[in-house]
């Protein structure tokens, strides 16, 4: 190989290194995509067979009554469809991207983030087949093979997942 082609190809290789972490996964360093409107990504959820509901009957994302997906990361789309694929279970979100959660890089405004109602279900899956975490604060955490979290909230009880991976292929992440 000659050796304009050698460099290129490690300039090439470095440049892989800084968007792909080991296992060929995006790093931090790349912005996960996003669906721009929540209608898109609305589409794509009851295309799965995925509900949702807002107690304002809404999806303005300025709205905390709301239930929005505007701006949410296709990551997090296909991680709750994966998880409805996988349990088997009906599922229903009960929050989205829209305010009134908490701040932080992983969270319902950057994208990472869904609630999802609560049934025997989806209880019963999660404990059984995710690994028991440490828990947030006093709240029950279950930590899937990726690493994405599920969390048992109270006040209303809901599950607050955090697809920090996300499953690209189905079946790939649990």
């Amino acid at each position: 190989m000659k050796r304009r082609n050698v460099a290129s190809l490690i300039g090439t290789l470095a440049v892989l290194g800084t968007v792909l972490a080991p296992g060929g996964v995006a790093s931090a360093a790349t912005a996960p995509e996003k669906y721009a409107t929540h209608d898109s990504a609305a589409a794509v959820l009851r295309a799965a067979g995925i509900n949702w509901t807002s107690s304002g009957g809404c999806s303005d994302r300025i709205v905390k009554t709301c239930t929005s997906f505007e701006g949410i990361n296709k990551a997090t789309v296909n991680g709750i469809i994966d998880f409805k694929n996988l349990s088997k279970c009906a599922i229903t979100i009960t929050g989205g991207t829209e305010v009134g959660h908490a701040a932080g890089p992983e969270s319902h405004a950057n994208g990472y983030k869904v609630d999802i109602k609560p049934t025997t279900c989806v209880d019963t899956w999660i404990v059984k087949n995710m690994t028991k975490g440490s828990n947030r604060g006093s709240d029950p955490r279950w930590v899937s093979a990726v690493g994405d979290e599920y969390v048992k909230e109270s006040s209303p009880s809901h599950w607050d997942i955090t697809y920090k991976v996300g499953c690209l292929v189905a079946g790939l992440c649990f």
